[in-house]
């Protein structure tokens, strides 16, 4: 007989009890009331009527395993995977893709409320995919003893209890294969798995990147230095079509970190090369980059049309990276100085801008609020601060340094909806208003969103206003403006569109075009024609607003 575990609440552990689900928590679980107590159920959805069983029991909540759905909701789907509740990757594979989205733009905000105090803020409808599976650029697979024979997959929910894998619906498919063959190659040569328990054993992990372009870099983390390493290159060249490089990554240490500092090139190039927003960028066995290539490009298009609409304003990046927002910002700045205190991401930054000739930015390693303080001490005065901390938020230094900047304009990428909202609270107690928040489905499948936000500082601020005739006419005879028509592409397919481009295709479609659009600024200068995707953006948005059938 199971002992069960009395607690001050009206439910106990072991107890099987029936709920209404009424919301999903900020990590994707199931969130219903028992006699007033919040009970927290993974894997259940919102309106469904469940059984769970409690596997914890506070004074103040529970957490139940989903037992059976009585009721299931009308967003409920048929899981596309075998490992789906036990491997520690989805969370909402079982949600519709479209409930997937309003639910993340519900999460920000709801945070934006609740901890950023922002009354009624503007959170517009998430950017997602249109074909949202196996979109992981990176992958990293960890091998292991699994009863009696070696394995590779990834971990269980908070454990290190490792769920082997025959395929993974958010991965390349190409990176499975990658671990598929360093499988074999163990296998074959008598390679034993890392042993967290005991420290003993060779092969830790397999680390798998590619490219837009197919091309793939295998890291293989070893304890170490394993044997048969050219029966591994043979293995690995054979099976993997698009292999451009193989790096040892040793990692002797008893922890839980997944690479070590010691690379060695075994076989082909030193790094890949990516291309994002028309720019290149070397990607090493340790460089960081967002895992969804095609989001990233929507992310990036995002923090472009936060900008102010004139280019030339003097920006900085902070917790810049390897550059890549940068470079985004030198397309539309005077001058962007990157902030980071990686000493190989501020070096790869300096590379990357030289690689793709850009010489309107410079990169500083640093603290950022110290950083932040010189340089505002030494008189700069930036129009534009992006934003883009890790997962905890932006240290208190950093948002008073940059509060004291006197920014117009800060740009603030977020992967974590509670430390945006927090950030949010202090930046608008202190002079900022936040005006728009797109959060963009950079993980489906999963309970995690990132987030761009626009704030423009609300007091002794200088407002440049456009005071445009043609624009002041079309709001009066209520057409769409050219900010609605650019918000509207913006949402819809995550291009921003220029003014420029807008006019063009309304002259096709025969609607009426103030003089000052379309005009080069002399007489020989070089006009760009929208391309054909745009085109088609635009031509879905003027349907949209009923100015052309």
């Amino acid at each position: 007989m199971t002992k069960r575990m009395k607690t001050a609440g009206p439910v106990n552990r072991n107890d099987d009890i029936a709920l209404k689900i009424d919301s999903l928590g900020s990590e994707g679980q199931g969130v219903g009331r028992y006699e007033g107590l919040a009970v927290f159920v993974p894997f259940a959805l919102p309106n469904e009527h469940v059984k769970a069983h409690i596997i914890k029991a506070a004074s103040n909540y529970a957490v139940g395993k989903l037992t059976a759905v009585e009721v299931p909701s009308k967003d409920r789907r048929e899981p596309r995977c075998s490992s789906f509740t036990r491997c520690g990757g989805c969370n909402l594979l079982h949600m519709d893709y479209a409930a997937q989205l309003e639910y993340k733009r519900n999460v920000v905000a709801n945070a934006l409320m609740r901890i950023g105090k922002v009354a009624s803020p503007h959170v517009k409808r998430t950017i997602g995919m249109e074909h949202p599976y196996h979109y992981r650029n990176k992958a990293a697979f960890p091998f292991a003893m699994v009863d009696g024979r070696m394995c590779f997959g990834f971990f269980a929910p908070r454990s290190h209890r490792l769920v082997p894998i025959d395929g993974c619906l958010i991965e390349n498919r190409a990176l499975y294969n990658v671990a598929q063959a360093v499988h074999c190659w163990a296998e074959e040569n008598d390679i034993a798995p890392y042993d967290e328990q005991t420290g003993g054993g060779t092969l830790r992990h397999v680390v798998g990147r590619i490219t837009t372009t197919g091309d793939i870099m295998a890291v293989i983390v070893t304890r170490g230095q394993p044997k048969k390493l050219n029966a591994l290159e043979n293995m690995l060249t054979e099976r993997c079509e698009g292999l451009k490089s193989i790096i040892l990554n040793r990692n002797d240490e008893a922890t839980n970190v997944i690479l070590g500092d010691k690379y060695e090139t075994l076989w082909g190039d030193d790094t890949l090369t990516e291309e994002l927003c028309g720019f290149k960028f070397e990607i090493s066995a340790a460089s960081f980059l967002q895992v969804n290539p095609i989001q990233t490009e929507k992310l990036y298009a995002q923090v472009e049309a936060f900008f102010p609409e004139r280019d030339g304003f003097e920006a900085m990046d902070v917790y810049c990276g390897a550059g890549t927002i940068s470079m985004v910002i030198s397309k539309h700045a005077s001058h962007v100085t990157g902030i980071e205190n990686v000493p190989s991401a501020v070096e790869d930054a300096r590379r990357n801008a030289a690689m793709n000739g850009v010489t309107n930015a410079d990169f500083i390693c640093a603290d950022a609020a110290a950083a932040l303080s010189e340089l505002i001490a030494k008189g700069a005065r930036p129009g534009v601060i992006v934003l883009d901390p890790p997962r905890k938020g932006c240290d208190k230094a950093v948002l008073d340094a940059v509060t004291a900047s006197g920014a117009e304009r800060i740009v603030y990428v977020s992967c974590d909806p509670a430390t945006l909202a927090r950030d949010v609270s202090i930046l608008t107690q202190s002079g900022y208003s936040l005006q728009s928040a797109q959060p963009v489905d950079m993980f489906p499948q999963t309970a995690h969103v990132e987030t761009v936000c626009l704030l423009v500082r609300r007091n002794g601020m200088h407002i440049n206003v456009d005071v445009n005739i043609d624009e002041m006419l079309q709001e009066k005879c209520g057409q769409a403006t050219y900010p609605q028509i650019k918000e509207y592409v913006l949402e819809q397919t995550g291009m921003k569109v220029s003014s420029l481009y807008i006019s063009q295709v309304k002259r096709k479609c025969g609607l009426e075009v103030g003089d000052s659009y379309n005009k080069p600024k002399s007489k020989d200068a070089h006009v760009p024609q929208c391309p054909p995707d745009k085109e088609k953006a635009i031509l879905d948005a003027l349907r949209h607003f009923g100015m052309i059938s």
